[in-house]
């Protein structure tokens, strides 16, 4: 029988649904194109038609990820409030993203990072921090930020939030909450980053 999600036509977006399901259920390991054919009911030589091997597979799950992980970023950068309140809206938003796409998250990045990655892929990987960078250069620009390389403060800021949520991830925050934590490092880096 075949999955309600996958309609004739759209077999490379039902294959990257369904891929996203196999990561959660079973991580990178646990992705098959055998599998995601069983799955969405069609022959085990259909997902050849857009993705020649697994390695394409996890690509195009890589730029969908990092696509809408931008998309949120941006949002929160450009929404409405103070430049902390700006700042603290994107580190939010990263972690919302990493907490709910974990193993996507660890996808988009490996692949990001591996030798035959493209050019587009590396452009994309790329544009959150560059989101992140502009909003430091604007407050610096402001005068609420102090003066310094906004991209090495952007990388900065990016290790401890994507460390926080590596750790919330993991059930490693020793039983805190994790808004509570979170509020607490946002605290810390923009008293590090804020001119006063």
């Amino acid at each position: 029988m075949t999955p309600a999600g996958y309609h004739h036509g759209n077999l490379r977006s039902a294959l990257l649904a369904q891929a996203e399901v196999a990561l959660r259920e079973g991580g990178v390991e646990g992705l098959s194109l055998r599998q995601l054919a069983r799955d969405l009911g069609v022959s085990h030589g259909a997902p050849a038609r857009h993705f020649p091997d697994r390695q394409s597979l996890l690509d195009a799950l890589a730029l969908a990820g990092f696509e809408s992980l931008n998309a949120q970023l941006a949002a929160a950068a450009s929404s409405a409030g103070t430049f902390r309140d700006r700042f603290d809206a994107v580190a939010r938003a990263y972690v919302s993203f990493a907490l709910d796409h974990a193993e996507l998250l660890n996808v988009m990045f490996t692949t990001k990072h591996h030798d035959a990655a493209s050019t587009q892929l590396r452009e994309i990987g790329s544009a959150g921090m560059t989101t992140a960078q502009q909003l430091i250069a604007e407050a610096q620009r402001a005068g609420e930020v102090r003066a310094g390389d906004p991209g090495v403060f952007a990388v900065v800021a990016q290790a401890h939030v994507h460390g926080l949520a590596v750790l919330a991830g993991g059930d490693m925050l020793d039983g805190r909450d994790l808004d509570t934590v979170l509020a607490a490092a946002l605290d810390l880096i923009w008293r590090g980053l804020a001119t006063s």
